[in-house]
């Protein structure tokens, strides 16, 4: 196993892995299920995959030069083209003497000068018919793109890589390289979102007068319940139906009321797109820029080399990776820094290219929304895969680890959380962060360092940003195996080969084929100065590696949690592809276990297919039963509750009829329970309770739940699925274009995916309403006894004053 983790690291497998997946999409970068690649005919090749493939393979191979890259990029060179190589080597050897710290950008650049060589081909030794059936027309145009960018890329006088490094170095363009920056320990909110937060409860009150019909000058501020919206994954799917959720929120008045709003992969994009000046917050914008820009894919040849070699968008698109490289001289490119600079120039370019906005790729610019409190704090989400090594224990010796040593590695494994906002980047477990403009410059002991000459690098750019939110494909093994695993079972004679693989599972749970971005690790060198929690790894890594959040949770509700945001309403959007097996509701319950969180309503989510709620009720409730006195009380109470729902009912059959009836609807009520619908809403408890049977369901007979004393938070699930009613023919379970992995979505398919999650939130938006009103006559009951017990409090003061 430990040799199939060290082949799959390889470059070459890298590339395997990502070009030739399980996954199929349309128009994109996969191949079908039903076909392996040498099933394909040479047409079809052409016409859909190779668009993806052949963009992939170029920047792929240029950000990882192998010895296979190498093998064909000096195969069948002509004289001229080997001394051109060798003068190159030469060049590059005196830059290396004469700028020791361009190591990084160097290696970037000049690895195009192999894959320049490794694309051409002499197309006199072949046939137009062969040519034409074989390669598209734009194909024949790689070569000369490649070589118009790699000129760019070198650091020649006026060449493009020249001019982004002289204005990184240019105050007026990027401030934030005059300020040095230090690591914030804390657990509590930075200063800038506080004040935030005070600016944003005067506008939700007014919005939240409106939106439930109360006069606004009888809304006390500290009654406006805080209200939260979670997005979850799912790639250009999570991308559009959030767009679709989000708007019908904002028709409906909720958006407005809105405090928080949290990202994972594709949801990360939409807040992107909704606080830059492409859409300016208009999300009917958003819906109108998707259409013009999504519906051609994200690595098609010709759009992608055009947006990397022409100006405006070549400056912008490229200025990242450039800075990273020369910032940083140790940095290293991989395939999420290309992924995420192929997405930017679709999503952050508009229609037409020249109206794009330099200031759309700093995500501390985004502050410009919400200084006023104009618009909910985007929170964007990306975890670190903490893995505990187990070969310290052998270091000293020969001997292998331990099976103790081996258990504990498996049990320590975990995701930590990062949440990036225009204010901070922050690390819960961590209880640290640095200002979201200082990311990307590295730091020890608590204070940045700025290279020998003084420099501090730019703030990071949003679309390496965008790779590490969107970053999927860098799951485990064992994430990928758990996909496929069904079919593997479902498959004669391969039940040994999965009992196999499975067995090795916890293995293949510490292997990433393709690594995941690294930045610069805040954190080093701080021992003694964070919880005693922190992996003291950690400590010694000059970069950490930041990858997809949904590779521990699809719903970015940690951050919704963290103590100060006092969310009291969370409405989460799940359009995530295993909405029912993946179950990432009940995941938060560990969460709220380990942090100690009071409020959070614990056991809610997809029931188990396995086991009734009834079910496991019951068997709880006997376990909760420490005493035969406990007992017969709970059954007394038990027959009191059967008895009065038969007398509501109108019962007039004997005991043995009524005790079938009320098994039916003990089942029909755990089938309802179990397919949970367009809306479902549950209350926590303050009160302590680790388990027990979930809560059920708020309904309209029972909101009266929402309003009780030890009430907590307010969780409501608004789930993407099929409505034939309303939208029929889109499904998010068979329809193929809303696999994960397709890139390209028609604009009647985006038409379509946006009427589903408008209808979706139409079935439920009473529902939500209810909610909020009673959460808020909740908060309101809370203050008014708070505010009459201090004034009985104050004049039986006074009272015995004036008595004396």
């Amino acid at each position: 196993m430990a040799r199939l983790g060290h082949q799959l690291r390889r470059p070459a497998a890298r590339l395997s892995t990502f070009l030739w997946p399980r996954q199929q999409a349309r128009n994109g970068f996969f191949w079908s299920r039903q076909q392996k690649p040498d099933q394909v005919k040479a047409k079809s090749f052409v016409s859909r995959p190779l668009t993806g493939v052949a963009i992939s393979a170029l920047l792929i191979y240029s950000l990882y030069p192998t010895d296979v890259s190498q093998h064909l990029a000096t195969k069948d060179r002509t004289a001229d083209e080997a001394a051109r190589a060798a003068a190159a080597a030469a060049a590059d050897d005196t830059n290396k003497e004469n700028e020791a710290d361009q190591t990084a950008w160097n290696t970037f650049a000049s690895s195009f000068e192999g894959l320049s060589s490794a694309v051409q081909f002499d197309a006199s030794k072949l046939s137009d018919t062969v040519v034409d059936l074989f390669l598209p027309e734009w194909s024949k145009n790689i070569p000369a793109y490649v070589r118009k960018l790699q000129r760019e890329l070198n650091m020649e006088p006026g060449s493009l890589a020249d001019e982004i490094w002289r204005e990184a170095h240019d105050p007026t363009i990027n401030p934030e390289i005059n300020y040095a920056a230090k690591v914030r320990v804390s657990e509590h909110l930075c200063d800038d979102e506080q004040e935030f937060l005070s600016r944003r409860r005067k506008v939700t009150a007014v919005a939240l007068a409106k939106y439930l019909g109360i006069d606004e000058k009888d809304v006390h501020p500290d009654d406006v319940p805080v209200i939260a919206v979670s997005s979850s994954g799912g790639g250009l799917r999570a991308l559009v139906a959030g767009t679709g959720s989000y708007l019908a929120t904002a028709e409906d008045g909720l958006f407005d009321c809105v405090t928080y709003m949290s990202g994972v992969s594709g949801s990360c994009w939409l807040q992107s797109l909704f606080y830059s000046s492409i859409t300016g917050g208009d999300l009917h914008r958003a819906i109108d820029h998707l259409k013009a820009r999504i519906n051609l894919h994200i690595a098609y040849p010709p759009a992608a080399f055009n947006s990397l070699i022409s100006a405006p968008t070549n400056k912008y698109l490229l200025s990242g990776m450039m800075e990273k490289a020369m910032g940083n001289p140790d940095a290293g490119f991989g395939l999420v820094d290309a992924y995420g600079t192929l997405l930017a120039a679709r999503l952050l370019v508009p229609k037409g290219e020249l109206g794009v906005n330099e200031r759309d790729f700093k995500l501390s610019n985004q502050k410009k929304y919400i200084q006023y409190g104009q618009n909910p704090l985007p929170i964007y989400t990306a975890v670190r895969h903490e893995i505990p090594e187990i070969g310290a224990e052998s270091s000293s010796s020969s001997a292998p680890p331990s099976e103790a040593a081996k258990d504990r590695a498996k049990k320590e494994a975990w995701f930590q959380w990062f949440e990036i906002t225009p204010y901070e980047f922050f690390s819960e477990e961590f209880a640290a962060g640095i200002p979201t403009w200082a990311m990307g410059r590295r730091f020890s002991n608590g204070v940045d360092q700025p290279t020998a000459d003084g420099f501090r690098p730019p703030e990071i750019r949003i679309p390496l940003l965008m790779g590490i939110w969107g970053s999927a494909f860098c799951a485990t093994l064992s994430h990928y195996y758990r996909e496929v695993r069904p079919l593997v079972q479902s498959l004669a004679g391969l039940g040994a080969v999965d009992d196999l693989i499975w067995g090795h599972n916890e293995d293949l749970s510490k292997v990433h084929p393709i690594d995941p971005a690294t930045l610069p690790n805040f954190v080093h060198g701080m021992q003694g100065k964070l919880p005693a929690t922190v992996p003291a790894g950690v400590y010694n890594e000059d970069y950490i590696q930041l990858m997809d959040a949904g590779m521990s949770n699809n719903l970015p509700i940690y951050p919704l949690l963290r103590p100060g945001r006092n969310v009291d309403v969370l409405v989460a959007f799940d359009a995530s592809a295993d909405i029912k097996t993946g179950n990432w509701l009940s995941v938060v319950d560990g969460y709220a276990r380990q942090r100690g969180i009071k409020g959070w309503p614990v056991g809610i989510g997809w029931p188990k297919e396995s086991t009734s709620p009834a079910t496991t009720a019951r068997e709880l409730d006997k376990a909760e039963g420490v005493s035969s006195e406990d007992a017969e009380v709970k059954l007394a109470e038990a027959k009191l509750n059967q008895a009065a729902r038969r007398a509501e009912a109108g019962a007039s059959r004997d005991e043995s009829d009524g005790d079938r009836k009320q098994t039916t609807e003990a089942q029909r009520a755990d089938q309802t329970r179990r397919e949970l619908g367009y809306c479902t809403v549950w209350v926590g408890t303050t009160q302590e309770r680790s388990s027990g049977p979930p809560p059920p369901p708020i309904d309209d007979m029972s909101t009266w739940q929402l309003m009780e004393p030890d009430a907590g938070l307010a969780v409501v699930y608004l789930p993407f699925l099929a409505n034939e009613k309303v939208v029929p023919g889109v499904d998010p379970a068979v329809s193929d274009y809303m696999s994960t992995w397709n890139f390209v979505y028609t604009p009647e398919q985006i038409d379509g995916v946006v009427a589903l999650a408008r209808a979706n939130y139409e079935e439920g938006k009473g529902q939500i309403r209810a909610t909020v009103r009673a959460v808020y006559e909740r908060k309101k009951k809370r203050r008014e006894e708070r505010e009459g017990g201090e004034d009985e409090r104050g004049g039986g003061r006074r009272g015995g004053g004036g008595g004396g």
